[in-house]
């Protein structure tokens, strides 16, 4: 069928509108939580908010920053502070990441039950170039300086500082672990007399490049998991096994950032700083839950630090990397100084028991049984788990590395880095997945939820592969089969609910619960048959007859 001129300058018109809708909008968020985040952290105090800002959300999106500074000490010049951080604001990010993948799967959807490979490669391309367009203006925005001095930071054993006085530096990102120690504000103020600047700047080149591909990461995924929105002929496979388990798999990981939030409010509610906590959980609550997860599901992680760095780390990880630098972090290990450690891999196991029920409520049943059912589930999640676990792994992790060297000594140092090995990751993921989607699968065939929220999308698939009953258009919302209602029945307004004796204009004072009686038949009349044409009366005359 050939598009006129109007049908493609409209068809234009939404692809433009949605490009600007989703980019924008993700930007928008995203600045809003980065900003508040920093203000509630007390950033703005040092420096300028409008460059932080900028920095966080190129950070956030795979961007690169690098920091550089200057320090004056006792008269001399020649100082330099080198700084390096290698830690992504998660809690930006996946704000960003759910506006933009909403906005996106939503205009799919009003395209029918199938989309172009070319329209639907248009439209991506236009988010994408859309959004590097911003990123680039953001990357031009975000330098500045932020100035200091050991006084203001309100850590002990500087002047002014301590408990009640101003807020503690802490690391965005890595929630409510403390703070870095008085020993780097004590360093700060002999070495420099409480006189330091830092500056940073965003790198132009490696922020579009990270920014190209954190996009095209979120549309793909959103590709996966969106259930309701169309792909292209030749896709069906994913509506039936690989989007009800990604679709599951990511309702239960942004569920757990959510709780992550919940503790957090409720640590805040009972600390010295309330702001300082809910700021690093806005900017960082997904990097702490999102590190838990691989950790409590056994993927081994590889842990370094050293210096005032230390101090940042929670119990009992500070005590196990103090007692030797560049060793493996496990649940058996931080068991060993701290027993309340195995109650990690009770709620991962949980977490992914619950994606495997999503999963198999998702997945249609078609004709399969009990066994072959949950073994599909299994399949799906597990390749999906496969996958998304590494993913986690490479998005989490830590490194900064601090020095500063005054006149070629070096004063002091401190350092941190966590990372874990994505091919256990993967091994791992695959393992959990088929775990967790047959117990799921299992538990929800014996319920009756088995297939019970299946997409119509995804049960026209099976359908058109010989799995239904009916052809695959009957399973698409029509008049056979009506889509959902917004909101529910009211026999008040809906003339079809109400039952006989019901006054439409007023309460109901009592309703008739007998079914209502047929008119009785007229008496038969002479010459006149039930289901047969009348027969005129014999007083009436005939018609008239034609000539001829």
């Amino acid at each position: 069928m050939t598009m006129t001129g109007g049908s493609r300058a409209a068809r234009g018109a939404d692809l433009l509108l949605t490009a600007i809708a989703a980019a924008s909008w993700a930007f928008l968020a995203m600045a809003g939580v980065a900003a508040l985040g920093l203000h509630l952290l007390g950033a703005d105090a040092a420096g300028s908010l409008g460059p932080m800002t900028a920095a966080v959300v190129v950070l956030a999106v795979g961007g690169s920053v690098t920091p550089s500074g200057s320090v004056e000490a006792f008269g001399l010049t020649g100082a330099g502070a080198h700084t390096t951080i290698d830690i992504a604001p998660l809690g930006v990010a996946l704000v960003g990441a759910l506006l933009l993948g909403w906005v996106f799967a939503r205009s799919l959807r009003a395209l029918g039950p199938s989309v172009g490979g070319a329209e639907l490669a248009a439209r991506a391309g236009a988010v994408v170039v859309l959004f590097l367009l911003i990123l680039g203006t953001l990357a031009w925005a975000g330098s500045s300086t932020v100035t200091f001095d050991g006084g203001a930071l309100g850590l002990p054993g500087a002047s002014g500082g301590g408990p009640g006085g101003g807020p503690g530096l802490e690391i965005p990102g890595l929630g409510d672990i403390g703070d870095i120690g008085g020993g780097l504000t004590d360093r700060l103020r002999d070495l420099a007399d409480a006189k330091a600047s830092v500056g940073f700047s965003v790198r132009t080149g490696p922020s579009l490049l990270g920014g190209l591909a954190w996009v095209l990461g979120v549309l793909l995924i959103t590709l996966l998991s969106a259930r309701r929105a169309p792909l292209p002929r030749g896709w069906e496979a994913l509506h039936r096994g690989v989007r009800p388990a990604a679709s599951a798999l990511r309702a239960v990981l942004v569920l757990a950032v959510v709780a992550g939030l919940a503790a957090a409010v409720a640590a805040a509610s009972g600390d010295g700083h309330p702001g300082r906590v809910a700021g690093a959980a806005l900017l960082g609550a997904p990097n702490g839950v999102w590190l838990g997860v691989p950790l409590g599901l056994f993927v081994p992680l590889r842990g370094m630090a050293s210096g005032s760095l230390l101090q940042m780390l929670p119990h009992p990880l500070d005590d196990l990397l103090r007692m030797r630098t560049g060793q493996d972090v496990s649940v058996a290990r931080l068991a060993e100084l701290e027993q309340g450690v195995w109650l990690l891999p009770m709620g991962c196991g949980l977490l992914m028991l619950t994606a495997g029920v999503l999963t198999a409520a998702r997945t249609p049943r078609g004709d399969a049984g009990a066994v072959g059912f949950s073994a599909r589930c299994g399949l799906t999640l597990g390749a999906v788990t496969a996958v998304a676990l590494p993913l986690l792994v490479l998005a989490t992790r830590v490194k900064a590395d601090a020095s500063l060297s005054v006149l070629g000594i070096d004063a002091m140092g401190a350092g941190l880095e966590l990372s874990g090995s994505a091919p256990a990751a993967a091994a791992l993921g695959a393992v959990w997945g088929f775990v967790a989607g047959v117990a799921g699968g299992l538990l929800a065939y014996a319920t009756g939820a088995a297939g019970r929220r299946a997409a119509p999308l995804a049960r026209a698939a099976v359908a058109a592969g010989g799995g239904g009953a009916y052809p695959g258009p009957a399973y698409l919302p029509g008049p056979y089969n009506p889509s959902s209602g917004y909101r529910p029945a009211r026999p008040e307004t809906n003339p079809y609910l109400r039952q006989p004796g019901d006054d439409p204009y007023s309460a109901p004072t009592q309703t008739s619960r007998s079914p209502l009686r047929p008119p009785p038949r007229p008496p038969r009349q002479p010459g006149y048959r039930y289901g047969s044409s009348p027969v005129p009366p014999p007083d009436e005359p005939p018609p008239p007859r034609g000539r001829g």
